[in-house]
C-alpha cells in the first residue's frame, strides 16, 4: 500500500523555524517528484515547493528564500526546511508525489498524497 505520512507541524513563534517530513512507503519516492502543498482555513490549497526526481526546485513567491524542499534517498523521504515563519504561513501542510518524476505546481498532476500535519505560528 502506498503511503505518504507527514510529521514535524506544530506550534512557532513568528521568525521561527520548523523542518516537515513526509516518509514514503509502498513506493521508492526516489523515482516521483514530490510537492508540499498547504491549505490555510477558508482557502483552496495552494503550492508551496516542488522537486524532481533530478533535484530540480522550485518553490512559490511566498516562500522563496525561507523555505527549502529536500530529499534523502535512503530514507524514502522528502523534508521541507521552514524559516523566518510568518503568521501568514500557518495552514495543514501536505506531501505529495507524482509519478512523472518533473515537478508541478498543480495540485492535479500528483498522484498520492499524504494527510496534512498542522502548522500554527503565532504573531
Amino acid at each position: 500500500q502506498v503511503q505518504l505520512v507527514e510529521s514535524g507541524g506544530g506550534l512557532v513563534q513568528a521568525g521561527g523555524s520548523l523542518r516537515l517530513s513526509c516518509a514514503a512507503s509502498g513506493v521508492t519516492f526516489s523515482n516521483y517528484a514530490a510537492g508540499w502543498f498547504r491549505q490555510a482555513p477558508g482557502k483552496g490549497r495552494e503550492f508551496v515547493a516542488y522537486i524532481s526526481q533530478n533535484g530540480y526546485t522550485s518553490y512559490a513567491d511566498s516562500v522563496k528564500g525561507r523555505f527549502t524542499i529536500y530529499r534523502d534517498n535512503a530514507k524514502n523521504t522528502v523534508y521541507l526546511q521552514m524559516n523566518s515563519l510568518k503568521p501568514e504561513d500557518a495552514a495543514v501542510y501536505y506531501c505529495a508525489g507524482n509519478r512523472s518524476t518533473v515537478g508541478h505546481t498543480a495540485i492535479y498532476k500528483y498522484d498520492i498524497w499524504g494527510q496534512g500535519t498542522q502548522v500554527t505560528v503565532s504573531s
